[in-house]
């Protein structure tokens, strides 16, 4: 390292410091302001839970477990500028009009990162009920692709390391074998050529493309599934090769250097500009997708979150810590999205599952001091519950409007375990099938809606995930 380096490692970190200074000293004079991170992976309901979660702060009737929207405490909610001019803004008002619509449809996902400020005057309770005036609480939410939060571990990775770890999990995935044909012929000691550099990369995409879309979670580099902007840059134009001895100049070489690139210009600044500034966090899960996969992606899904948690800094928000460790995440709720697939009757089953999913990246958060909830929700119901007369006794099922083709359909998945062991014990083991257990996912398309003047969409627990993220600042 050189003098400029230091000096200027110094002159950053005065400046974050006194940063951290400044806030906490001006923020008893400005508006509180609530940064809730909403992530998950594909297919998860990103969109479709902020959407949700917005209109249903707006129009609070059907959110009785959220206790200031049942005190009166919200006085009113409503949208304003977002405070970052550089970020695009969450198209909230079209979302809100696909999933309302005569032809409901389901929204767009999640591509790359936006922001919605929504502000809410608030009421204070308790002794400053009497002495003190309503003020305005904003909520600043922060939708992300959750592809892009599984990069935040490559942080802690060389190039050799994360090949290793992509070599191992391509074998038996989709396209795994495609891969490793190609590498097989292929030459990491030769030469960097583009052509043949862009072959290997081209086929790890198509490998990481058909896992995700085969419902597998732990699909890394995020960007090659999302590139934007950066489709067709040397900065994507890599790919997970052995591990040996290669002269400079060689592929292997220059495919070390563009993960270090990677990771210099597309992972840190989004940990650094965004990821870091969050105090609230929703992980948005699609469990039953992955139980419906099976053994292996439900296993991929717990170690694939596993690693995402240790991206967060949990903890208590302090002044302290804000000097010396930066800002911390307060609350993380993991949420088993799609509870409408399932008869109420096997919620607590979901729950349990997600709870037992994800306690290696719970238990992290737990004990660095973060509060944490696991619960299943819809953030947009799409289904009504019956009862109905099966092979001389009763089903609990759920009907909806099937997304292929548009017809209803009376649907019974299959009975999850009390015992989340039966599934986790077969996934940890590699097993291929569940056996005894057969575990099917319909898909649904968005309910037909009318809703009453001070409603929000209709919801599972949708209020009582709010309650948990915010409920305690307002």
């Amino acid at each position: 390292m050189g003098l400029t380096d230091f000096t200027d490692q110094i002159a950053r970190g005065m400046g974050n410091m006194a940063g951290a200074v400044t806030r906490p000293l001006t923020a008893p004079f400005s508006d509180p302001v609530i940064r809730l991170g909403v992530t998950g992976l594909s297919r998860a309901g990103k969109t479709v839970f902020i959407t949700s979660l917005v209109a249903n702060l707006m129009n609070r009737g059907r959110m009785p477990q959220l206790r200031a929207a049942t005190t009166g405490a919200i006085q009113t909610a409503y949208l304003q500028p977002q405070p970052d001019d550089t970020l695009p803004r969450f198209d909230y008002e079209s979302h809100l009009n696909d999933l309302t619509a005569a032809d409901p449809q389901w929204p767009d996902g999640t591509r790359h990162i936006s922001e919605l400020r929504l502000s809410l005057r608030v009421q204070p309770s308790g002794l400053l009920a009497g002495i003190q005036g309503p003020r305005t609480v904003h909520l600043d939410i922060v939708d992300y692709p959750g592809e892009w939060l599984l990069d935040l571990a490559l942080l802690d990775q060389d190039y050799d390391q994360w090949s290793q770890a992509a070599l191992t999990r391509a074998k038996g995935r989709p396209l795994g074998d495609a891969y490793l044909a190609a590498l097989a012929a292929a030459d990491p000691a030769a030469k960097l050529d583009e052509p043949a550099a862009r072959v290997l990369a081209d086929a790890y995409t198509a490998h990481l493309q058909a896992s995700r879309a085969d419902g597998f979670s732990d699909c890394t580099p995020g960007r090659f599934l999302l590139p934007g902007d950066l489709a067709g840059s040397p900065v994507l134009t890599f790919a997970p090769l052995p591990a040996g001895d290669t002269p400079r100049g060689s592929l292997a070489r220059e495919f070390a250097r563009r993960f270090e690139a990677y990771k210099k210009h597309v992972v840190r600044p989004f940990f650094r500009d965004h990821f870091a500034k969050i105090d609230r966090q929703v992980v948005l899960v699609d469990v039953l997708g992955a139980i419906n996969a099976g053994p292996r992606a439900l296993d991929d899904l717990r170690s694939a979150m596993a690693e995402i948690l240790t991206a967060f800094n949990p903890g208590r928000n302090s002044f302290i810590s804000r000097i010396f460790q930066g800002r911390r995440v307060e609350r993380i709720l993991f949420a088993a999205t799609k509870a409408d697939h399932l008869h109420h009757s096997q919620h607590p089953q979901l729950t349990a599952i997600t709870k037992a999913l994800l306690r290696d990246a719970q238990d992290r958060a737990d004990f660095a001091g973060a509060r944490t909830e696991a619960m299943s929700i819809a953030a947009l119901r799409t289904t009504v519950e019956e009862t109905i007369d099966h092979q001389g006794g009763t089903l609990d099922v759920v009907r909806g409007r099937l997304l292929d083709g548009g017809k209803q359909a009376a649907f019974h998945p299959g009975e999850l375990p009390t015992d989340p062991a039966h599934l986790l014990a077969p996934a940890r083991s590699g097993a291929e099938t569940w056996g005894e257990g057969d575990y099917k996912v319909m898909r649904f398309a968005p309910a037909h809606l009318t809703l009453k003047p001070g409603e929000g969409p209709p919801h599972i627990r949708l209020d009582k995930a709010a309650e948990f993220l915010i409920g305690d600042r307002l």
